[in-house]
């Protein structure tokens, strides 16, 4: 029953995750529930093994109908790759614990700002242009995507605040930027995880079938109802995050 479990918790990962990042909230503590001695590395290499596929079918979908700015995002997708192979490494060494206590504050920030805020991301006016854009968005991708693979909690998130705020996106523009940017740091961590033997594929190729299914149905919303739709999903997802890393920051504490 366990695989039914993580299966189902996958597809509703994928339709989360694909409009506007937030899946591991759901599938991550699907995992360790459903398998509560295995060693934590393994389910997080189960995980990369399923939204992977995801993240990657939403990248598809969107590109097909959304006006993907491929010179700023192919370079950013390169060093988001590099930085999360990074950030994985140094975890490898360096304990992420101090984080846990500072993301929730930081995602109340973001959460606060997009409320204040209530034009933000819902016109598709690019800040930068040519170069400029490019090495905006490449320092974006190298930062959060070494935080993915550091930590990695509300890295979606980020990816899509972050591409509204500081590059001037609209909502639907930067999710779809951000799943380009999302499916190379899972795939860094991914072959890192692979490498180590981290990953269970007879599970996760189940979880991957529902994780596109979820994520193709998640992306036909998102392009349907358009910038202000992926915003509400946005607000949602920002404060169900915070309520998680503010459990597992402070509840906790010994």
């Amino acid at each position: 029953m366990e695989w039914l479990f993580v299966t189902l918790a996958s597809g509703l990962a994928g339709f989360v995750d694909s409009i506007v990042g937030g899946g591991g909230l759901i599938l991550v503590p699907a995992l360790f529930a459903a398998f509560p001695h295995a060693h934590p590395a393994t389910l997080f290499g189960v995980n990369k093994s399923a939204s992977v596929w995801g993240t990657a079918a939403a990248t598809v979908q969107y590109a097909r109908r959304v006006e993907m700015r491929w010179s700023a995002l192919l370079p950013a997708a390169a060093v988001c790759f590099a930085g999360a192979m990074a950030g994985a490494w140094l975890v490898t060494v360096v304990s992420p614990d101090f984080l846990r206590r500072v993301l929730p504050l930081v995602l109340l920030a973001v959460l606060v700002y997009t409320l204040a805020r209530k034009d933000l991301g819902r016109h598709h006016a690019p800040r930068f242009h040519g170069r400029q854009e490019t090495l905006a968005a490449c320092t974006l991708g190298l930062t959060i995507g070494f935080y993915d693979g550091f930590f990695g909690p509300g890295t979606g998130s980020f990816f899509v605040f972050l591409f509204v705020r500081w590059l001037g996106y609209d909502f639907l523009n930067a999710s779809a930027s951000a799943k380009l940017l999302n499916t190379t740091s899972n795939l860094a961590a991914l072959g890192l995880f692979a490498w180590k033997g981290h990953v269970w594929w007879h599970i996760g190729l189940a979880m991957a079938v529902a994780n596109v299914a979820g994520s193709l149905l998640g992306t036909r919303l998102a392009l349907r109802h358009g910038a202000g739709f992926v915003r509400g999903v946005f607000i949602v997802v920002v404060t169900a995050l915070i309520l998680k890393t503010g459990w597992d920051a402070w509840a906790m504490m010994p």
